[in-house]
């Protein structure tokens, strides 16, 4: 059995000091919204005790699926990658970037630099900005990361995902399958119409479903939406579940879910995998971190509840 964590929705605070020229732009939107928003609810003890807790569950690797900043400053995007460090060895955490770290003009290049190693495939390429979609195989799980970061102008958030990933992916999930492997899709704006608000959906989602029509895949980890869900895509042998966790640094108390974040225990073979959806996390009222929900993820579409794992106690170091 494989355990595959996925938490995603960083954004670590609280934001450094900024310039008139960092301000002068469309970080002041963001800005703003820190201080109206999201620092009161986003910032604390919540991401240490998640991160804590999910060590303690020894999961096999560990998806990360962007966001992992707020306004892509210099200075954040280095403690981001000192974060990454503390989270893990670039072996074994899987990265790839949001929009807020490709907030402004230059700050995705400059993220995929620093966090570079976290986004490497086992065939990797040179090329800073051309490391998308890149394939890992852990044990029987191939993980593809792909990007659907870009600046984009004030008061938007979306995402693309352009024809010529959609073409690599396809090829790297047709050699997945050829080896038998369970593949994991990871992108951080949802693949599914209608999940998110027009100036936050993903631009060319079309490109992304025909892959999975065509192609196939057998799970989808994304984040931006800071909600618990799941949808379902049309693959190759049956519907493919799109999951999306809760930001990692939520505070109880808002009007999205508190902190959260999924292990997935993957198992069987070739033709009859399964997976069970594991969801731990920030109880609602903040008292602590507790088991949420545990179901199995079925091709036909169901989301079968499967009760507490009988081994379902509080981590070591839970709160």
């Amino acid at each position: 059995m494989f355990r595959l964590a996925h938490l995603s929705d960083i954004h670590l605070g609280p934001l450094p000091e900024l310039s008139f020229r960092e301000i002068a732009s469309k970080r002041i939107t963001g800005y703003v919204n820190w201080h109206r928003n999201r620092r009161r609810m986003m910032f604390g003890d919540t991401l240490i005790s998640l991160v804590a807790d999910l060590k303690a569950q020894s999961p096999d690797h560990i998806a990360v699926t962007g966001d992992l900043v707020n306004l892509a400053t210099k200075t954040e995007t280095k403690a981001a990658g000192l974060w990454l460090q503390d989270l893990g060895a670039p072996t074994f955490v899987s990265v790839i970037p949001g929009n807020h770290d490709a907030y402004v003009p230059g700050a995705l290049r400059r993220a995929c630099s620093e966090w570079h190693d976290y986004m490497l495939g086992d065939d990797p390429s040179p090329e800073i900005g051309r490391l998308f979609p890149y394939m890992r195989v852990r044990g029987n799980v191939a993980i593809c990361g792909t990007s659907s970061a870009e600046a984009t102008a004030p008061f938007l958030a979306t995402g693309t995902f352009k024809r010529w990933q959609a073409l690599a992916l396809a090829q790297q999930l047709q050699a997945a399958k050829a080896l038998g492997l369970f593949r994991v899709v990871m992108i951080h704006h949802p693949p599914i119409s209608g999940s998110t608000s027009w100036h936050k959906r993903l631009i060319g989602k079309q490109f992304f479903s025909k892959v999975l029509r065509e192609v196939g895949a057998d799970l989808v980890l994304h984040g931006h939406t800071h909600l618990d869900t799941v949808n379902w895509l049309a693959g190759t042998d049956g519907l493919v579940p799109v999951v999306g966790v809760p930001s990692a640094s939520q505070n109880a108390g808002s009007a999205k879910p508190a902190a959260r974040y999924n292990i997935f225990e993957i198992d069987g073979e070739p033709g009859q995998f399964t997976v069970t959806q594991h969801e731990r996390g920030l109880r609602a009222d903040g008292s602590g971190i507790d088991w949420i929900r545990h179901r199995r993820l079925m091709r036909n579409g169901d989301a079968i509840d499967v009760g507490p794992k009988a081994d379902a106690k509080p981590a070591v170091g839970a709160i």
